[in-house]
């Protein structure tokens, strides 16, 4: 959910700062400019594609006030314009199948839950009109319309998330894991993020329930650059 990638300038106003303090500065809190300074990125501009076999995406909730029930979502994809000029220009967007959720459910769903309807508990999540609603709602959207760089390796990533027919800004915290010039088994180059954020469920319509309303989601993926469509034939 992108970018995730990161470099901070000092302000100006820091260094204006700095230039009128008096030669004797000890004890004052200094500024590592080596912590923020830009990362050297290999990987080149361009479209990044998530590659689905090298990634996830988890939710979590609280459940009972005494644990956090996790499960994750299994198709999904996401797509990174990675501007390296200026890292704050790029873009991220993300689709997820809400049928596509996991819960990993033990128990015997059918006969305890006989009454749903339901052939299990991630069936459940899916198509209950109280949780996903896959069938009015198909599809959960994120698309970014900011990207605040808060490190060498980090940023803050707003952006609108369409869940439920209700669409409300979100903020991820990503963090870029690395790049690759060229991928080992593609000829293309490769980059890495993580993000992880929180929403709450009412503010997309979803009844309170049982368990909590704080929703924590965190992703993982490697993306490897977009090839450019070949050229027409002369």
């Amino acid at each position: 959910m992108k970018i995730k990638a990161a470099l901070i300038a000092v302000s100006a106003a820091a260094l204006l700062a700095a230039c009128s303090q008096p030669a004797d500065t000890a004890g004052a809190p200094t500024t590592d400019a080596a912590s923020t300074a830009p990362v050297a990125l290999k990987a080149t501009s361009g479209v990044y594609v998530m590659d689905p076999t090298h990634a996830s995406l988890q939710w979590s909730l609280p459940h009972n006030s005494i644990s956090n029930y996790t499960a994750r979502f299994n198709k999904f994809d996401a797509k990174i314009t990675l501007d390296t000029a200026n890292l704050a220009n790029s873009t991220v967007e993300a689709t997820i199948d809400p049928t596509s959720v996991d819960a990993n459910y033990q128990g015997d769903y059918v006969g305890t839950h006989a009454a749903t309807g339901f052939k299990s508990w991630s069936e459940d999540i899916a198509k209950n009109k109280n949780f996903l609603n896959a069938t009015a709602f198909p599809q959960i959207t994120f698309k970014s319309t900011k990207v605040e760089l808060t490190g060498a390796r980090t940023a803050k990533v707003t952006g609108d998330l369409t869940f439920l027919g209700v669409t409300k800004p979100v903020t991820l915290d990503a963090t870029f894991n690395g790049d690759l010039e060229k991928h080992p088994f593609m000829p293309v180059p490769a980059i890495g993020f993580a993000a992880e954020g929180k929403f709450k469920r009412t503010d997309f319509g979803m009844p309170l329930g049982p368990v909590g309303d704080e929703v924590t989601i965190r992703f993982d993926a490697e993306f490897v650059q977009e090839a450019a469509p070949a050229a027409p034939a002369a």
